[in-house]
C-alpha cells in the first residue's frame, strides 16, 4: 500500500456514482439519477454540460469514444464518433504549399466534429429520458453562464494568444480584450443557441440543417476546405469493443482509430511476469511496464491507422501468442537497448474523461476531446462552437504514412477509455486525458487495483511515471526517458536508473493525467468513486 497521504477520501454510493472533471457536470448527472434516469441518461447529461464547462478540452466541435455496459443484456457496446478530414484536403495540396507538417490552428486543422452524433446514437439505444431534457443543464450554463474553475482559468490564460488571433473566437472568449479568469462568469449565448437547435432537432439539426451550413461556411470563410456534405455524411460507429484478459479480469477497450489496443497489448506483455510479487511503485515493476510500453508504441507508430483505409494486424497485436513472442524482448534486470527509438506517428493534447454507474449495473466510460487546448482555436461565427484540431494533430504529410491525410479519412486517435469485468460484471470503469500518457496511465491504474489491491483513491493519487517520447512528432526524436512526478520516491528513481533508464523528474506542481475511476463491488452492492485531485473535478455518489 502506498504511504502517500490522500488529499481526498474515496466516495461511496449504492444507487449511482459519477466521476467528472467538472463538478457542475457531475451534479447535473446526479440530478438525472435522482429523477429516475439510468446511467446512460446521466452520462448524456454529463457529456453535454462538460462541452460547455470544460471549454478547452471538449465541445460540440470535438470527438467522442465511449464504452457502455448494458445490465439488462450483459453486453458492452463501443461508440466511435470521430470525424473525417475535409473533402478538399489532400497531402499534395499542403505539400505543394510548402507544409512539412499539418497546420495545428485554424480551419485547416479541423476534422468533422463527432460529439453530437455520439449523443444521438447513445440516446436512441440506451436512454430513457427525453433527449432535450438531458441537454437542459448544458443550455442553461451556456446561456446564463458558469464560474470558471481554477484549471480552466489557467488554460485560458496560457492560450490567450491562440484565442486572440481569430476575431470570431475573441468575440466569444475575450470581449473585454482578455480571457476569463478563475471565478469569472463565462456566458456563450451563441453556443446556447446551437445547443438548443440540437436539443430540438438532434443530430440532423447539427449535421444536416442550417447549423451545418453555418459551420461549414464559417470554417471556409477562414480558409477551410469543407463541403456541407462532409457534415451531412457523418455517422457515429457502433461496434463490439476489443478486449483481452488480465488475471481474472476481462479488459475492454475502444477500437481503432482509437489507440486503446495499446493498453491491451501492454497488459498481455506484462501478464507473463509475477507483478504482484513486486512492491507497488517499485523500480522493478515500473521497469517491466516501461519495456512493454516501448514494444507496443513502436507497433502503433509502425502500422496503426484508420482501419477503413489502412490494413494492419490489430488482432495479432492484441493476441496472447504475439505477447508471448515479444515478451522475450523484456529483460527483468536491464533495459533492452534495442528499444531506444520510436518512429513518428501522432499525438493528442487536452481531453477530458468521465465515468458513470448506476445501481442496476449499467456503466459508461466516456472520453471526448478537442485534441489540443481549445482545439484549432477557431469558432465559426455565430455558433459559439470551438472546433477541434484533430486533422492538424493526427494526420501526416509523409508520403505513404498510414496517417497521411486524404479527403474523408479519419486520423488515428490517442483517445481511449477502458472498462473491466469480472465474472461478467463491470467492476472497474476508468480513463484519463493525456494523449500518449493515457494507455500508460491505464496500465498503472489496473495493475495497482488488480495486482496490488490498492484502494482506488490511493491508486489515483499515487505518483505517476510516463515513458517518453511516445508518438508526438515534435518530440519523437528525443532520447528515451521516464518522466516521473515530483512525489516519486528517490529510491524508485535510483532503482530505475540502476536498471538503465534515464529518469527526469517533473517540476513540482506539474502532473500527468486527470483520472476518473469507479470500482464496483458486486458482492456488497456498493460503488466506489475516485476523482483525481490533479484536476478540478469530483466524484459524487447516490
Amino acid at each position: 500500500m502506498s504511504t502517500h497521504r490522500l488529499s481526498r477520501h474515496l466516495v461511496y454510493g449504492c444507487r449511482g456514482m459519477i466521476c467528472s472533471n467538472s463538478p457542475l457536470a457531475a451534479s447535473a448527472g446526479l440530478n438525472v439519477l435522482h429523477e429516475g434516469g439510468n446511467a446512460f441518461d446521466a452520462a448524456l447529461a454529463v457529456a453535454a454540460v462538460e462541452t460547455v464547462t470544460i471549454v478547452p478540452m471538449c465541445g460540440l466541435g470535438g470527438d467522442s469514444f465511449v464504452l457502455l455496459h448494458d445490465a439488462v443484456t450483459g453486453t458492452i457496446t463501443g461508440v466511435n464518433s470521430s470525424g473525417v478530414a475535409a473533402s478538399g484536403a489532400s497531402a499534395d495540396l499542403y505539400r505543394n504549399q510548402g507544409y512539412r507538417t499539418m497546420p495545428l490552428e485554424g480551419p485547416h486543422a479541423v476534422s468533422v466534429p463527432g460529439e453530437v452524433a455520439a449523443w444521438e446514437v447513445i440516446h436512441r439505444r440506451f436512454c430513457t429520458r427525453p433527449f432535450a431534457q438531458l441537454l437542459d443543464s448544458a443550455i442553461g450554463y451556456a446561456e446564463e453562464g458558469f464560474p470558471i474553475p481554477p484549471g480552466i482559468g489557467r488554460s485560458f490564460a496560457s492560450n490567450a494568444a491562440k484565442l486572440a488571433q481569430f476575431p470570431s473566437t475573441a468575440a466569444v472568449f475575450m470581449p473585454q480584450g482578455r480571457p476569463p479568469a478563475e471565478g469569472d462568469l463565462l456566458v456563450n449565448t451563441d453556443l446556447a443557441r446551437s445547443l438548443r437547435l440540437v436539443a430540438e432537432g438532434g443530430a440532423d439539426a447539427f449535421y444536416r440543417g442550417p447549423l451545418a451550413r453555418q459551420m461549414a461556411g464559417g470554417l471556409n470563410a477562414g480558409g477551410g476546405l469543407f463541403s456541407e456534405a462532409d457534415f451531412h455524411e457523418h455517422q457515429a460507429e457502433v461496434y463490439e469493443p476489443i478486449a483481452t484478459t488480465y488475471r481474472d479480469y476481462t479488459i475492454y477497450q475502444t477500437r481503432p482509430p482509437s489507440q486503446g489496443f495499446l493498453l491491451l497489448e501492454m497488459l498481455n506483455l506484462i501478464e507473463g511476469f509475477d507483478i504482484a510479487s513486486l512492491a507497488p511503485h517499485s523500480p522493478e515493476a515500473i521497469h517491466l511496464m516501461v519495456e512493454a510500453k516501448k514494444i507496443a508504441y513502436a507497433d502503433r507508430n509502425r502500422v496503426a491507422g484508420d482501419p477503413r483505409v489502412a490494413d494492419w494486424p490489430l488482432d495479432e497485436l492484441i493476441s496472447k501468442a504475439y505477447a508471448a513472442e515479444r515478451r522475450a524482448e523484456i529483460y527483468p534486470d536491464r533495459v533492452n537497448e534495442a528499444h531506444t527509438a520510436l518512429q513518428m506517428a501522432e499525438a493528442d493534447g487536452d481531453t477530458t474523461y468521465f465515468c458513470v454507474a448506476d445501481a442496476a449495473g449499467n456503466s459508461v466510460s466516456w472520453i471526448h476531446s478537442l485534441s489540443h487546448a481549445f482545439g484549432s482555436g477557431y469558432i465559426a461565427e455565430g455558433t459559439g462552437i470551438v472546433f477541434n484540431n484533430r486533422a492538424g494533430r493526427g494526420f501526416r504529410l509523409t508520403p505513404g504514412h498510414p496517417n497521411e491525410i486524404a479527403p474523408g479519412k479519419r486520423a488515428m486517435h490517442t483517445l481511449n477509455c477502458y472498462l473491466a469485468t469480472k465474472d461478467g460484471q463491470p467492476v472497474i470503469i476508468g480513463g484519463t486525458p493525456g494523449g500518449d500518457f493515457q494507455p500508460q496511465c491505464g496500465l498503472q491504474m489496473l495493475t495497482q487495483l488488480i495486482d496490488f489491491g490498492i484502494d482506488p483513491q490511493a491508486a489515483v493519487e499515487a505518483p505517476r511515471w510516463w515513458s517518453f517520447p511516445g508518438t508526438d512528432p515534435a518530440t519523437i526524436d528525443q532520447d528515451m526517458r521516464i518522466q516521473v512526478e515530483a512525489e516519486m520516491p528517490e529510491a524508485t528513481v535510483q532503482g530505475l536508473e540502476a536498471l538503465g533508464h534515464q529518469v527526469v523528474r517533473r517540476a513540482p506542481g506539474v502532473y500527468d493525467g486527470k483520472v476518473q475511476l469507479i470500482v464496483r463491488d458486486p458482492e456488497r452492492g456498493i460503488l466506489m468513486g475516485a476523482s483525481d485531485p490533479r484536476g478540478d473535478g469530483q466524484a459524487v455518489g447516490a
